[in-house]
């Protein structure tokens, strides 16, 4: 049958068929076109949603910081400090438009050259000639006497804070600062200049508290700024901007990356303290003097001795706390002394009576009438010079001693009295001697290079091993020129006696501890000879210490244990070459009488 030709009722049914097609794919799109709907919905959320989270994510913080918090500024008149590129927990005080330091700071970080005087409610700077009084509040400061207006107030209470004002300081000190104007306050304060690395700003933007997109605004900064480059990073950079803050910008906005060098502050003077100076090395004894028959034993006392060129007698003595003392000052004596070719600087000392130093020194009328009677004195007997052995100093009462010593340095100076001052080996617990003023004001720093182990010590060991010795020398070279440092020897030692302690004393105590000690420690200061007699005596044997530079010997008696370091010619000879070795000053010898008259030469021998 031919295909074309169909019947009627065939179409009928092929278009039927047709339509009921239709219908089922009308009825699936209505069916889909909801769920289509949906996902267009859910595509075209996550588009918006995705583009949103990116434009979050690589948009620029408009956060600002609080500049307030940033500089820990808390009270009005603060003044945060920037000190070498470096913000400092530190605050100034802004009063009346001028920058003030606490006196405090100003002795951390400037110089501890000024003296607050407590009970006159005064600073006082001392000078080579003269001491400079500032009463606090006030706008004038006085030179002998003489006054002179800053036109400010140099020193001004605030609660129980003294401050100082820099304006006034920069005479003193060579030090930059600058005041950023408008609140924080905050200030630069620099004493070191060098060569910084500077770039300008190629576009407006911020400078942030850290180096991140998202990180809050510190400051803004215009094109053409100029910032210096603090660290430079593979996308950041740590800068200082020109308002003073320290912060990072992208390196994309910087260009014309330079040096340039700071220009030094120059215009403070350091005040300087002509001293006395010998030309030749100083050779100096101490000679022990306790009741006035002792000077008459001068010349048999230095009988055998040689290549000394001063001696010290011990003849003054504090006796009180008004600044009196007590002498056994012999003018016959010091005569006597020049006739033998030897300077006689007497030594007044604050251990033979009880005193209160604190309470003498913390007094501008003591310090003064002891300066005064000590001056009058040295002119009485003729005196060369003045030893001061003040040992019993206080941490309190260090910068009044100290402040003694400066005012007592213009009295002998224009006297031409020679002023030395002994010092303990150097250590932290006697830092308040402050060596380093010591060292500017006073013509010698004696080392008393002893004491090592002394009565008091819980174990045995050497007066000056060689160690100790070159630590105490060592030492006050770093804060003393070497041409006012003199080591003092001792001519002494001490034989130690270590006893064992009986059962029921070991019983009493704990012997697993690592504090316990199995014996009871004493010891006998010994002259030279007395301790070689000693050694001799007992028939023990010596034997050269490598560790200590010295003899020494050990032996039993009665149960005990006898340990000795001797001094000697060949510990002395020690010591001299290290002497020898820093250049320094010259050397003392404690005490006259006790040493053996042979060291004499070698002391000299490396003197010369």
């Amino acid at each position: 049958m031919d295909n074309h030709m169909m019947e009627p009722q065939q179409i009928r049914r092929k278009s039927s068929g047709s339509r009921k097609k239709k219908r089922r794919r009308r009825r699936m799109l209505q069916k889909l076109i909801p769920v289509i709907v949906a996902l267009v919905l859910i595509a075209v959320v996550l588009g918006i949603s995705l583009s949103t989270g990116l434009l979050q994510q690589f948009a620029y913080s408009t956060e600002r910081a609080d500049q307030f918090e940033y500089f820990s500024v808390v009270n009005s008149d603060d003044v945060a400090i920037i000190t070498n590129d470096e913000l400092t927990d530190r605050k100034a005080k802004l009063y009346d438009g001028r920058c003030y330091f606490s006196y405090d700071m100003v002795t951390e970080m400037l110089f501890d050259r000024f003296y607050f005087d407590e009970r006159q409610d005064k600073i006082l700077f001392t000078t080579a000639t003269d001491v400079i009084s500032i009463p606090i509040d006030g706008t004038q400061y006085f030179t002998a006497d003489v006054p002179t207006d800053a036109g400010y107030v140099i020193a001004r209470r605030d609660g129980d804070q003294i401050y100082l004002a820099l304006d006034y300081l920069q005479q003193y000190a060579n030090f930059s600062y600058h005041l950023y104007e408008g609140e924080p306050y905050h200030m630069d304060f620099d004493m070191e200049w060098g060569t910084n690395q500077i770039a300008d700003i190629a576009k407006k933007d911020h400078v942030r508290t850290l180096g991140g997109i998202k990180s809050p605004i510190l400051t803004d900064v215009n094109q053409g700024d100029t910032v210096t480059i603090l660290n430079q990073m593979e996308e950041w950079c740590e800068v200082k901007t020109a308002d003073g803050y320290i912060g990072y910008i992208e390196n994309k906005r910087l260009e014309n990356f330079r040096e340039e060098a700071e220009t030094p502050v120059t215009t403070a003077v350091e005040e300087t303290y002509p001293n006395i100076s010998k030309d030749y090395p100083i050779n100096l004894v101490w000679h022990q003097v306790t009741n006035a028959d002792a000077n008459n034993k001068l010349e048999e006392m230095m009988e055998g001795t040689s290549g000394i060129t001063t001696i010290s007698p011990t003849w003054f003595f504090l006796k009180d706390n008004e600044g009196n003392f007590d002498t056994l000052a012999d003018k016959s004596y010091v005569d006597r002394a020049h006739a033998m070719g030897l300077e006689v600087w007497a030594l007044v000392d604050d251990f033979t009576n009880t005193v209160d130093t604190y309470e003498i020194f913390s007094y501008s009328e003591k310090r003064a009438n002891l300066i005064s009677q000590l001056i009058a004195a040295a002119q009485e007997y003729d005196l060369d010079g003045l030893n001061i052995d003040f040992e019993k100093i206080s941490s309190e009462a260090g910068p009044h001693y100290v402040q003694f010593l400066r005012e007592l340095s213009i009295q002998c100076r224009s006297n031409q009295i020679v002023l030395s001052v002994d010092n303990y080996v150097p250590r932290e617990h006697t830092s308040h001697y402050n060596r380093k003023e010591q060292g500017r004001v006073v013509d010698y720093v004696i080392i008393m290079g002893y004491d090592e182990h002394y009565a008091g010590s819980t174990e045995s060991g050497s007066v000056a091993s060689i160690g100790f010795v070159k630590d105490g020398i060592e030492q006050t070279l770093a804060v003393v020129p070497a041409e006012k440092v003199i080591n003092a020897l001792p001519f002494y030692t001490r034989i130690w006696i270590e006893t064992p302690k009986t059962e029921e004393e070991a019983a009493a105590e704990d012997p697993t501890s690592t504090e316990y000690i199995p014996y009871h420690l004493s010891s006998d200061s010994m002259s030279m000879q007395g301790a070689a007699d000693a050694v001799a005596k007992a028939g023990a044997a010596t034997m050269w210490d490598e560790t200590t530079m010295q003899n020494y010997a050990e032996y039993q008696k009665e149960g005990a244990t006898y340990k000795v370091w001797l001094e000697d010619v060949d510990s002395i000879t020690a010591k001299m070459q290290a002497v020898q070795s820093y250049q320094i000053a010259g050397v003392a010898g404690w005490k006259l009488g006790l040493e053996d008259k042979n060291v004499w030469s070698v002391i000299a021998q490396y003197l010369n």
